[in-house]
């Protein structure tokens, strides 16, 4: 099995169909008759083939690692169907940010009190829109048709955009988190 690129897709890094809705059980066999195969230790002894073997099986973790997380199996699965990646558009829903700016606002003042129960109702929110925000995406990966139209594909890049926001509400809300440490970039 090849080492998986930048231009390579998890779903077939795995052997897995493209599709937003896998079950954990799905992805966790997929991984594991790809995992025994290119153990390291299997290669003949030959530097190259263990290397490889080596590349092969650490691409095999990150694309486990991609599809185990729904945020990030959804963007790689716009980029499979064609869709803008999250550098090429950062479009958001009409409002979001606003509400989103304000929101923040009142969580920072929920952190900066300390107040345990306030911190618990903006947790208790963020997790919500989290929610919400998997099943908007999964219904609009299965509302396309065999050949998504690009409208179609910039929707849900706009709701993934959105989706990020609440995953970095999240961390905020989170005690151990460090915005100098955070990972902006995915």
């Amino acid at each position: 099995m090849p080492e998986m690129t930048d231009n390579q897709d998890p779903f077939g890094v795995l052997g897995l169909a493209p599709r937003f809705d896998l079950d954990p059980d799905e992805i966790e066999r997929a991984y594991l008759a790809r995992a025994g195969a290119l153990h390291p230790d299997l290669a003949s002894g030959d530097v190259d083939a263990v290397d490889r073997a080596a590349r092969a099986s650490a691409a095999l973790n990150e694309a486990r690692r991609v599809m185990r997380d729904a945020e990030r199996r959804a963007g790689a699965l716009l980029k499979v169907l064609g869709g803008p990646g999250k550098g090429e558009d950062k479009s958001l829903p009409v409002g979001f940010l606003v509400e989103m700016l304000e929101t923040r606002e009142q969580i920072e003042s929920a952190l900066d009190s300390g107040d345990p129960a306030q911190i618990a109702r903006w947790e208790s929110w963020a997790e919500r829109e989290r929610e919400r925000s998997i099943e908007l995406v999964s219904g609009l990966f299965k509302a396309l048709d065999e050949s998504p139209g690009p409208d179609s594909l910039r929707e849900i890049r706009t709701r993934l955009n959105a989706w990020r926001y609440i995953e970095r509400l999240i961390e905020q809300l989170d005690p151990a988190y460090d915005p100098a440490r955070a990972d902006f970039a995915d």
